[in-house]
Parts: C-alpha cells; sequence; structure tokens
C-alpha cells in the first residue's frame, strides 16, 4: 500500500501540518514519530484515516441531510440534546463502509500486524476531531477511544464506533459551547499499535504544573494498567513532579514529589469474557508500590521537555509502559489549554475565615474558594436533578458529565487525580474543584450548604457551612526593581508553587519544623528508635506513613527533603534560607511518638529549643536525619541554592558545637558552596554579632523573639500583648545595631516578619537602616515591594 492514499495515511508520513486531515491528535502522533525519534521519544506506530474518507462515509451513507436536519431541529429547540444525539450516533452505526476504504484500512492494520510480528495484534482505536486539540480548546474526552482491538472485522467496527462518538451529547455540546460547526468537523481515525501496559502502567503528564502554571516542573500521574482509568479519574494515581532546570545533570535526581496513591483498581485485557476490557481489584502490593522507578520518572520528564521544545509550548501527554518489554512509550501529546493561556502579571488570592469544622479533603485544583449547597448525584443519568449554581458531589465524572459540570460553581469527587477527567474540564471551565476525597458522596448531604477551598495549597477542603472568602488582586506587572532584596517567608510545600509568579528575590524563611509538623507528622526519634517505641497506637501510625521504607529514618529523609525541594524550587535559582527545626520541647511532643523522647519545661519557649538540642545526646541523632536531607536536597536533587539557618544559637561556643555536628553529618560551611546563616533573636546576638559572623555567612532577624527578649515579654501573653510592639526604640536599635556590625564584617542581615508588611514606617525605618532583604508573607509581598521602591526613590 503506498504511503499516502486518499483515506489511509501511515503516522510517520504526518506531521503538525496535516491537522485538516487527520486532526490534531493523530498529527501529534505523526509530527513525533517523524521528527522526535532521533531525540529517543518512542510513540507506537500506526495509521490515520483521514478526513476524505470521514466525508466519503457521510456522503455514501446519505448522512449530510440527517446531520443537518438533525442540528438544525435541535439548535431550534424542537429536539433535545439527547434525542438528537441518539438519532445522529445511531445513523452512522449503520452506515457501511465504501469498499475502498474498508479495504485501505485492513491493508493497513495487516502491515502494522506484519511489523508487530504477528497476527491479528491487538490496536488501540482514538478519535481525532479536525478542530481537536487546538491551543484555545482541549475537546478533552469528546469523543471514543477503544482498546484492545483484534482482527479486521472488529477494526472496521470500532472505527466505525468513532465515527458516531463525533455526536455523543458531551460533545455536541462542547461544540456548541465553543462555537464549532457541527457540518464542519470531520473525524479521523488513529490505529495504533497497543503497548503492553495492560501488566505494566500508564498515565498521563503535563509539561506544566497544572494547578499553578509553574513552568518548571512536569506533572506525571501513574496507575497500573491501561491508562484510562487515569484519564477517567476512576483511581488514585501515584503523582511525581520534576523540576526540569536540573534534569540536564545526569548526576542528580530532581524529583521534588513523590506521593503515593491507593490505585485501587486497574483496567487490563479480558479477552475471555468477550469485552475487549475490563476493571478489576489491584493487589494489596501493587497499592504499596511505586508504578515507575526513579529512572522511569526522569527518563518520561526528559521527553515531557523535548516534546514542549518541540512544539513551542506547554504540552499534555500521555505515557504507557509496556509490562512486557519494560519500554516507556509516548502515546498521545497536545498542547495544554489552561495554565499556559493564563495572565502573567495579575493573579487573585483568596483567604478564608470564619470557617465551620472541615468535612473531608482531597487534592486541590484551582486556586479558588466558594460556598455553596451540595448536589449529589450518583451518575451522568441523573443529571436532570442538577440545580444551576450548586456544588456538584459525585464519585467521578467522565465527558458525559460536561454539560452539567458547566452550570454548577465547584466540584467534588470521591475519585482522580490532578490529570482526571474532572481536573481537566474544572480547571478549563475556571471551576475549584476537590477530588480524590475517598468519600465525600458519604459525608456530604443533598442542600447541605458548605465551603469549598482550593485556596490552601495542594490539599482541598470542604468546610461545614458558608465561610467568610476574601480575594484580593495582586498585580505584579511592572514592578520596580529594589535595592533591598524582597523575599517572602514560605513554609507548606504545598503551596509554594501558587506565588512563583511574584517577583521575589527569593525564599528569606523556610520554617523546617511546618513541614515535619505537616507532611511528616513523626518525631525523628521515634523512627531512630523505632524498636524502643513504646506506644502501640504511634506504631501503627508509624507503619502506615512508612510503608515500602525497610529503613524507617530513610522516610523522614525522603519526605523532607523533597517537602523542602518544592519551596526550593519556587524561586530556583533566587535563595532559599531554611531554618532547621525550631520546635518548642511541647510542639516536639505532639508529633506522632514523640511524648517518649521530649522532657516537660515550664516555659519551653525559653527552653530546650533551636540550636541547643542539635548536639544534645538527647536529640543529636534527630538532627543528623535533618542534616542528611539538607544533603539530599542539595547534593542528590540539586538544590545548591538552599541556604542553611541556625535558628536561637545563644552563645558562640553553641555555634562551635553546631556547626562541628552539621560537619560530622556531611554539611561543611564552603564546601560546595554551602552558606550558613543564623538566626538574630537573642540580644547576645546583637552584642557579639562580630564573632558570630566569623562563623557564619549571614545574620536573618527574628522581630519576635528578638522583641520578646528584648522587652522581656512572653509573646503569648493576652495581657501583654499592648507592650509587644517592635517599632519600640530598645528594639530597634537591637536592629539598627546588627545591622551595622553584620555590614562591618562583611556578611549580610536580613528580617522576616509582618512589622514591615504592617506598619511602612517601620519598613522604612529597614531601608534606612541598610538592611540586605526584607522577608514577608506573600500576600503582603506586592505592598511592601512597592513601598520599598518608593522609598528608594524608584517609584512609579
Amino acid at each position: 500500500m503506498p504511503e499516502h492514499c486518499e483515506s489511509v495515511i501511515l503516522f510517520d508520513a504526518l506531521d503538525r501540518t496535516d491537522l485538516p486531515r487527520v486532526g490534531g491528535k493523530n498529527a501529534s502522533l505523526g509530527e513525533m514519530i517523524s521528527r522526535l525519534g532521533a531525540a529517543g521519544v518512542l510513540v507506537p506506530p500506526g495509521f490515520a484515516t483521514t478526513s476524505e474518507a470521514y466525508w466519503r462515509f457521510v456522503e455514501s451513507n446519505n448522512l449530510r441531510e440527517t446531520l443537518s436536519q438533525a442540528i438544525d431541529a435541535f439548535q431550534t429547540g424542537d429536539a433535545t440534546l439527547a434525542l438528537t444525539g441518539k438519532l445522529l450516533r445511531d445513523a452512522f452505526l449503520r452506515g457501511r463502509w465504501p469498499d475502498d476504504i474498508a479495504d485501505a484500512i485492513s491493508t493497513a492494520y495487516g502491515d502494522l500486524c506484519l511489523q508487530a510480528g504477528g497476527t491479528d495484534v491487538p490496536v488501540a482505536v482514538r478519535s481525532s476531531a479536525t478542530a481537536e486539540d487546538l491551543p484555545d480548546a482541549s475537546f478533552a474526552g469528546q469523543q471514543e477511544t477503544f482498546l484492545n482491538i483484534s482482527g479486521q472485522a472488529a477494526l472496521l467496527d470500532a472505527c466505525r464506533r468513532c465515527f458516531a462518538s463525533l455526536f455523543t451529547d458531551r460533545a455536541i455540546s462542547y461544540r456548541e459551547t465553543h462555537g464549532f460547526d457541527h457540518l464542519k468537523v470531520a473525524l479521523s481515525v488513529g490505529v495504533q499499535l497497543m503497548v503492553r501496559s495492560d501488566v505494566g502502567g500508564a498515565g498521563v503528564m503535563f509539561s506544566i504544573d497544572t494547578e499553578t502554571g509553574f513552568e518548571k516542573v512536569v506533572v506525571i500521574d501513574a496507575a497500573w494498567g491501561l491508562g484510562e482509568t487515569v484519564v477517567q479519574g476512576s483511581v488514585d494515581p501515584d503523582e511525581y513532579l520534576v523540576f526540569k532546570p536540573l534534569l540536564s545533570d545526569p548526576e542528580l535526581t530532581p524529583i521534588v514529589q513523590k506521593r503515593r496513591g491507593t490505585k485501587r483498581r486497574k483496567m487490563v485485557y479480558a479477552p475471555q469474557t468477550g469485552q475487549a476490557t475490563q476493571t478489576v481489584d489491584t493487589s494489596p502490593a501493587e497499592r504499596e508500590q511505586w508504578v515507575l522507578s526513579d529512572a522511569e520518572i526522569l527518563q518520561l520528564a526528559r521527553w515531557a521537555c523535548v516534546i514542549e521544545l518541540h512544539y513551542g509550548c506547554p504540552m499534555d501527554m500521555e505515557w504507557a509502559k509496556d509490562g512486557e518489554s519494560g519500554r516507556l512509550y509516548i502515546v498521545q501529546a497536545r498542547p495544554e489549554t489552561v495554565q499556559s493561556r493564563r495572565a502573567l502579571g495579575e493573579f487573585r488570592s483568596y483567604r478564608l475565615s470564619a470557617t465551620g469544622p472541615r468535612l473531608v479533603s482531597g487534592l486541590s485544583i484551582g486556586e479558588a474558594a466558594v460556598s455553596g449547597q451540595v448536589c449529589r448525584l450518583e451518575s451522568a443519568r441523573d443529571i436532570d436533578r442538577f440545580v444551576d449554581g450548586a456544588i456538584l458531589v459525585t464519585g467521578n465524572t467522565d465527558p458525559d458529565w460536561v454539560p452539567v459540570m458547566k452550570r454548577a460553581v465547584a466540584i467534588v469527587t470521591d475519585h482522580g487525580g490532578r490529570t482526571s477527567h474532572a481536573a481537566i474540564i474544572s480547571r478549563e471551565l475556571g471551576l475549584p474543584a476537590v477530588v480524590g476525597t475517598g468519600n465525600a458522596t458519604e459525608l456530604l448531604r443533598d442542600g447541605q450548604s458548605i465551603t469549598v477551598s482550593c485556596a490552601e495549597g495542594d490539599q482541598g477542603h470542604i468546610y461545614e457551612g458558608v465561610a467568610q472568602i476574601d480575594s484580593v488582586v495582586l498585580d505584579t506587572a511592572n514592578m520596580a526593581e529594589t535595592r533591598t532584596k524582597i523575599m517572602l517567608n514560605l513554609a507548606d510545600p504545598a503551596a509554594a508553587f501558587r506565588w512563583w509568579r511574584l517577583p521575589a528575590d527569593g525564599v528569606g524563611l523556610v520554617r523546617m519544623e511546618f513541614v515535619i509538623s505537616n507532611h511528616i507528622k513523626v518525631h525523628p526519634m521515634a523512627l531512630v528508635k523505632y524498636a524502643e517505641l513504646s506506644d502501640e497506637a504511634a506504631r501503627r501510625e508509624i507503619d502506615d506513613l512508612t510503608a515500602g521504607y525497610n529503613d524507617k529514618s530513610a522516610y523522614f529523609v525522603d519526605s523532607l527533603a523533597r517537602g523542602l525541594a518544592r519551596i526550593a524550587a519556587a524561586f530556583y535559582p533566587h535563595p532559599a534560607i531554611i531554618r532547621m527545626s525550631d520546635f518548642k520541647t511541647n510542639e516536639y511532643a505532639s508529633l506522632i511518638g514523640g511524648a517518649q523522647f521530649e522532657p516537660p519545661e515550664e516555659n519551653p519557649m525559653l527552653g530546650f529549643r533551636g540550636a541547643s538540642r542539635y548536639y544534645s545526646p538527647r536529640y543529636q541523632a534527630g538532627f543528623a536525619l535533618e542534616c542528611l536531607a539538607i544533603k539530599k536536597l542539595r547534593e542528590e536533587l540539586g538544590f545548591s541554592n538552599v541556604i542553611v539557618m541556625i535558628p536561637f544559637c545563644r552563645t558562640v561556643g553553641e555555634a562551635d558545637k553546631v556547626l562541628d555536628v552539621m560537619a560530622q553529618n556531611g554539611l561543611v560551611r564552603g564546601e560546595n558552596g554551602l552558606q550558613v546563616y543564623v538566626m538574630c533573636e537573642i540580644p547576645s546576638n546583637v552584642i557579639l554579632a562580630e564573632e558570630f559572623a566569623t562563623r557564619f555567612d549571614g545574620f536573618s532577624i527574628g522581630s519576635n523573639d528578638l522583641t520578646q527578649l528584648t522587652l522581656g515579654i512572653d509573646r503569648d501573653s493576652e495581657d501583654l500583648a499592648d507592650l509587644f510592639d517592635e517599632d519600640d526604640p530598645a528594639v530597634k536599635w537591637m536592629i539598627s545595631r546588627v545591622i551595622g556590625s553584620a555590614h562591618k564584617a562583611g556578611v549580610k542581615v536580613g528580617l522576616c516578619g509582618q512589622a514591615p508588611s504592617n506598619r511602612p514606617a517601620f519598613a522604612a525605618f529597614l531601608v534606612e537602616s541598610g538592611i540586605d532583604s526584607i522577608s514577608v508573607t506573600p500576600d503582603s509581598f506586592v505592598s511592601v515591594k512597592m513601598r520599598v521602591a518608593d522609598m528608594e526613590g524608584h517609584g512609579q
């Protein structure tokens, strides 16, 4: 058969210019095979029917008049969407193939079987509309895909069903919404050799963070079996995030997140049942294992970068792993259509207050928050019950749900990951969604008033009742550069990427203890001395959290390194100053297994905290794990922009002990560019600033503790709240003195605290004193940056 004919074209003879003939999906497959094979990107071979074949099928079965009349009746209101769709699908399914087109498809399939070394080899049969996968419309899942199709008769039938799927209710509705002419959209069918992912794994990959638009990461979702479960959102997949700028170094492993999904179901071949596929339960071992190794994660991420560079835009890809050969393949690629179109200079920040009890949580989609009433539906057959403006709560969605999703103000599902159908469509519609909650349909009831919040990072939360929701537009366009660096205080890895568009000079304070308490949850000594742990309930919790880790301490190191990596990545290569843990004993005791390892104290604020812990036999082994995490973060993941900071260091002698313990654990100041800062929050740090400066590369003024200890005020005391004031002359003398001493010694000094955000005069004092940097919360960044620019004479 010739490579080009009227009705069928081989993938390797196609490229992007063929979109009008074979649709975006098939043109993209041909483009990758013909242009990216040399770069190592593997795409399964196949062929496509052309738009000419579709129109020949329409003409030979006299369907054009049927199409025209049915669409006219629908658009004038004389026929419902459901009746219109059924009429047109039935008409296509009754159609007969023109002999020459049937022969061309059968011949191409025979050649593909020969290429694969077999007969009647299984293929995937995918629809590719000629208006599909354009930069401004995703057409996600609007037409059908048929998997594990074997034999010529079954293939011709599947191709006919693809044609019919151009008129599913959801596809008709989608084209109406986006203004596409139903009579000018044709359909191409892609026939692609099946990858044996039924005995391997598959999933979806984006070359951009799908929630925030952060351009420097690849997001990979992975599940066992065929990839339809991930696309449909019927499974909770593994999720991996890879930092793109460090992928070029083969010595690094820049995987900044690995989240293990439950993966309770998988789709596999089912020839014995008479169906092409079936969905079955996964084994306990499969649920605990990662679908991809680190090497496979990095290979897919590198392919994502190659594909993105070639197309010149962020990409949405599907991949599959052949369980027999172990090879990875890209089986689809199209432009990402939501985040890549978002305006860069402006975004909206949401803040909640007066929330009711938290009812359920899942993965957040979007960054908004909204209140409304629950409308819980079990299937798309129930969509007539939906109330406009309600919050849709269901198990999971597929393309049949799109008409009702457009009428919702938010979406909540039991199942699905960030690349599930519910997630993709919610982003396109601009709706907040919380997916993969596990049991929202059990806990939420029809008519219940709730608040859906996606404004708190990766985790989305549903609260009872109507919360107060405040939003503010942060406009970062045309901001002036300032001599004083304006940095951010960040603590939550889940929220770090939300702020990447802010033109910050780095992260001035990362609170390690926040990552430990919210993401690791276990006291490090309970992992080091797990065998000695007396609390059986704590043992069980630790066993659940550390599943898959033979060495429980490695769970702490990996989780801490990757959690911190997400924050370090947000503004890379600008510095990220990570403060080593500064829990008080009562806070440490509240961690899982912590009570056994913490002494009771009358005044934890002034007790066993900060630097004093690091060299103490009571905690030194726990601090060693912190050091190993930082070493992994800098040297294995590659975040050399990380600066370490020591909190609450009371004496110069204590500083020497801490630096010695760090060196014993592989963190040597000055080695591999490692800088070590110290918090300036005790009067002794000011008084002996020049001596501390010989041991550290910089100071960060902690204004809360410095005020507390300068004025002798418990900062948590309500009775003394009126006296607690960073603007007090004694506190300002301390700050001014340490800035002068630091600069005399040739080291940098910054301040992290709320005072510059709340008080313009205090910010002016810092600038006039010559401070090098001010670190503030993200919601204060724009106002402080503009204020400092005005003070420095750069205001617009």
